[in-house]
C-alpha cells in the first residue's frame, strides 16, 4: 500500500461537455488519472435508440475524437483514463479505443469492465443496467491498463476503482472507500465543483466563471482528499460549491452505492488554501444488499403545442382555446392531458414579447395517432377562430415517441461483474461480502434557533444557497446557509411544510427533510414531482435543475441579522 496521495482529475461531466477539456487537463498540470463521466439516465435511453439503428453503436463516440487528439500526450505524461463511455457497449468501444491507438502507432493497454447489462432479464426494456461499483475497475488498472471504459457504473465508481487500485484497499475498507466515494460525486459533474451553476456565481468576477477549469482531488491512503482545481485555470473552488455538488442529486444522510454505504452527515470541509477544500471525517458502512438496476423503456408518443397569448385578457384567451381544443379530443381522448400556462407577460410591456403568455398543452397515448395529427389539425384549424392575436411558437408535428424510466433492485450476485483485461484474460469480481440495510439514520440535534428579532420580506436565497437534480421521477433540493447563525435559523425555519409552502408543486407530493448539520445544510427529497422521469418531459423543467432557483426566489421573513 502507497502513501503517495493520488492525483485524480475529471474531464467530463454528462454526454456533450466541453471537448477539449481532456486536453487541457492533461496539460495543465501533474495527474495520475483522468476520469471521464457520460452516463445519465436519459444518456442510457439515447445510446439504447443508437444500438436499435445499428448494433455497433450503444458508446459515446465523442470520446473517441477526443483520444484521437490526447493518446499521445496521456501516454508521454503516464496518465491513466477511466470512463464509463462505454455505455451500452463498454467492449466495442474499448476495440475503438485500440483501433484509434494503432493507427497512431500508441502503445496502449486497453481494458473493460461489463456484467452491467440486465436488459435481456428485463422483457420489454430498451436497456436494463445494473449500477455497478469500483473494484472492477481496479483489478483493471492492477493488471497495468492505461485506459479502462466501462459500461454503468456508479458516477464514484471512476473515482473509488483508481483509489482502491493505487492504495490496495479491499472491499471491507469502508471509510476509506466512502470517503473516495464522496471525492468522486464531487468531481463527477466537472465545472459543478468549480464555480459551475454556482447559486452565488454574482459574487464573483464575470471573468472568473467565463470558462471553469476542471476539478481535481487528492485522494490519500485514510480516504480523505483535497479537492482544487489546475492553477491558472478559470472558476474556483471553496466550502461552497464543494457543499452544493454534495448536496447534488442526493438524498439522506446514507449515500448508497454497490461498494459502500457513505454517511454524509459525516463529512467535514475545511477550506485549506486558495482553491482548496479539504474532505475529511467521512464514514463508511457496508453496501446495502441489492443493486440498483436503471430501467429504460418506451412509454408511448406525445406531441405539444404552445399557443401564444399576447396583451389583454389572458386567462379568457386560456380558457377559450382549452375549451376549443378540449372539444377536439374529446373524439379520440389521449390518455394523458396537460395544460400549463405560464404568465411571463407583463402589463404596458414595450416589446410583443415582454406582453405574452404562453399556454402550453402536452398530450400522451401509447397511439400515436392519437397525440398525432388529431392534435395537430385540430390547433391549426383554430388559426382564425379562435382568441385575437393567435400563433402558436411553432407547428405541431406527428408525435414522438418518449422514454421512462424506472429503479428496480437486484441481487448483487444478478449481475456478473467481469474485468476484461488488455491481454484478455477475464477476472470476475465478487459481490461483497458483507451488506446492511439501509435503515434511516436517528434525526440529528439541531442548533438552537435565533432569538426572535426584526425581520424583513426578501427573497431566500439572500441568504442560503440551493442546487437541485433528478432522480428517476423524484428530484432533490439541497439547501444550504454559509454561516452558523443562518444555519440556526435555516434550520428551524424550513420545515416540509414551509418547504411545501413555497414550492406549491410539491403539496400534494411525499416530501422528506433530511438536515445535515456538519455542511449546515437540508436536503429535500420530493416524490414523483417529475413523472416518469427526464426523458417523459412531465414538467416545465424535466430534470428539476432550477427547482432549487425557484425556491431561493421565493420570499420569506429573514432576520434582518443575516442580511
Amino acid at each position: 500500500m502507497t502513501s503517495q496521495p493520488l492525483r485524480i482529475g475529471n474531464f467530463s461531466g454528462f454526454y456533450g461537455d466541453r471537448s477539449d477539456a481532456l486536453r487541457e487537463m492533461l496539460a495543465g498540470g501533474d495527474l495520475d488519472v483522468l476520469t471521464g463521466d457520460y452516463l445519465a439516465e436519459l444518456t442510457m435511453l439515447i445510446l439504447a435508440r443508437d444500438r436499435l439503428k445499428d448494433p455497433s453503436a450503444g458508446y459515446a463516440r465523442t470520446f473517441l475524437r477526443q483520444m484521437e487528439d490526447t493518446l499521445g500526450l496521456a501516454h508521454e505524461k503516464g496518465v491513466r483514463i477511466v470512463t464509463n463511455a462505454g455505455g451500452l457497449n463498454p467492449a466495442g468501444l474499448a476495440q475503438a479505443v485500440r483501433e484509434v491507438a494503432d493507427r497512431l502507432g500508441i502503445p496502449l493497454r486497453v481494458a473493460h469492465v461489463e456484467g452491467d447489462d440486465l436488459t435481456a432479464r428485463h422483457p420489454g426494456s430498451l436497456a436494463a443496467h445494473a449500477y455497478l461499483g469500483g473494484f472492477g475497475i481496479a483489478e483493471c488498472l492492477r493488471a497495468g491498463a492505461d485506459v479502462v471504459v466501462t459500461g454503468r457504473v456508479t458516477d464514484a465508481a471512476l473515482v473509488t476503482g483508481p483509489a482502491a487500485a493505487h492504495f490496495g484497499w479491499k472491499p471491507s475498507d469502508h471509510d476509506r472507500l466512502a470517503g473516495a466515494v464522496v471525492a468522486g460525486h464531487v468531481l463527477e459533474c466537472g465545472t459543478q465543483a468549480t464555480g459551475g451553476n454556482y447559486a452565488f456565481f454574482t459574487e464573483r468576477d464575470p471573468r472568473e466563471l467565463r470558462r471553469p477549469g476542471f476539478p481535481l482531488a487528492e485522494i490519500h491512503p485514510d480516504g480523505s482528499s483535497v479537492v482544487t482545481k489546475h492553477p491558472g485555470t478559470g472558476g474556483f473552488v471553496d466550502v461552497g460549491t464543494v457543499t452544493a455538488q454534495l448536496l447534488y442529486e442526493t438524498g439522506g444522510a446514507r449515500y448508497a452505492g454497490p461498494d459502500v454505504t457513505a454517511r454524509l452527515d459525516t463529512a467535514t470541509l475545511t477550506q485549506d488554501g486558495p482553491d482548496r477544500v479539504r474532505i475529511e471525517g467521512v464514514r463508511g458502512e457496508a453496501p446495502p444488499p441489492t443493486l440498483k438496476v436503471g430501467r429504460n423503456r418506451l412509454g408511448g408518443f406525445r406531441n405539444e403545442v404552445v399557443f401564444v397569448l399576447t396583451g389583454l385578457d389572458i386567462e379568457a384567451k386560456a380558457a377559450l382555446v382549452r375549451e376549443q381544443m378540449g372539444d377536439a379530443l374529446a373524439v379520440s381522448p389521449p390518455a394523458d392531458v396537460r395544460w400549463d400556462l405560464a404568465r411571463t407577460d407583463k402589463p404596458d410591456a414595450d416589446t410583443e414579447e415582454t406582453a405574452s403568455a404562453l399556454l402550453r398543452l402536452v398530450v400522451r397515448d401509447p397511439d400515436q395517432q392519437k397525440v398525432g395529427r388529431v392534435l395537430s389539425g385540430a390547433a391549426i384549424e383554430l388559426a382564425l377562430a379562435s382568441y385575437p392575436g393567435f400563433h402558436v411558437v411553432a407547428p405541431p408535428g406527428k408525435g414522438s415517441p418518449y422514454g421512462v424510466f424506472e429503479d428496480v433492485y437486484v441481487p448483487h450476485g444478478d449481475a456478473d461483474h467481469v474485468a476484461v483485461l488488455h491481454d484478455g484474460r477475464r477476472i470476475t469480481v465478487d459481490p461483497p461480502q458483507d451488506t446492511a440495510a439501509l435503515d434511516d439514520v436517528p434525526e440529528p440535534q439541531l442548533p438552537q434557533p435565533l432569538p426572535p428579532g426584526r425581520t424583513a420580506r426578501v427573497p431566500l436565497g439572500r441568504v442560503v444557497g440551493a442546487r437541485s437534480g433528478d432522480k428517476g421521477g423524484n428530484a432533490n433540493v439541497g439547501v444550504w446557509a454559509r454561516t452558523e447563525d443562518a444555519w440556526r435559523w435555516l434550520a428551524h425555519e424550513l420545515t416540509v411544510e414551509r418547504f411545501r409552502e413555497m414550492v406549491p408543486e410539491a403539496r400534494d407530493l411525499p416530501v422528506t427533510r433530511h438536515p445535515l448539520p456538519n455542511l449546515r445544510a437540508l436536503n429535500f427529497v420530493v416524490e414523483g414531482i417529475l413523472g416518469e422521469g427526464v426523458a417523459a418531459q412531465a414538467r416545465f423543467d424535466p430534470q428539476a435543475k432550477a427547482l432549487g432557483e425557484w425556491l431561493r426566489s421565493r420570499h420569506a421573513d429573514i432576520p434582518e441579522v443575516l442580511l
